[in-house]
């Protein structure tokens, strides 16, 4: 299973490579943009992508990125009170 985060195009950094600047959750790092090039790189900057180990691997749209943003911050929390509740439960043993 692969899990794609949603980033926003914010520039193209090589065209030659196909490789542009994305911002993933506040964070800028480079990624390949080939998966989802057309014929004008250009276009592709401020668009919403899922980006996956360093690859841009399709487009999608604001809101589908927002709910899916949304989506990974309720499991974080989710996480965080199991890993409360263990440890808890831990304490009391």
């Amino acid at each position: 299973m692969c899990l794609g985060i949603p980033g926003r195009i914010m520039a193209i950094t090589d065209p030659e490579r196909q490789m542009a600047m994305a911002e993933v959750s506040g964070v800028r790092r480079e990624v390949n943009v080939a998966c989802v090039a057309g014929s004008d790189l250009s276009a592709l900057v401020g668009q919403w992508a899922l980006i996956h180990v360093g690859f841009a691997m399709s487009i999608i749209d604001e809101e589908e990125a927002e709910k899916t943003l949304q989506a990974l911050r309720d499991l974080g929390e989710a996480q965080e009170t199991l890993d409360q509740i263990a440890a808890s439960q831990e304490a009391l043993q």
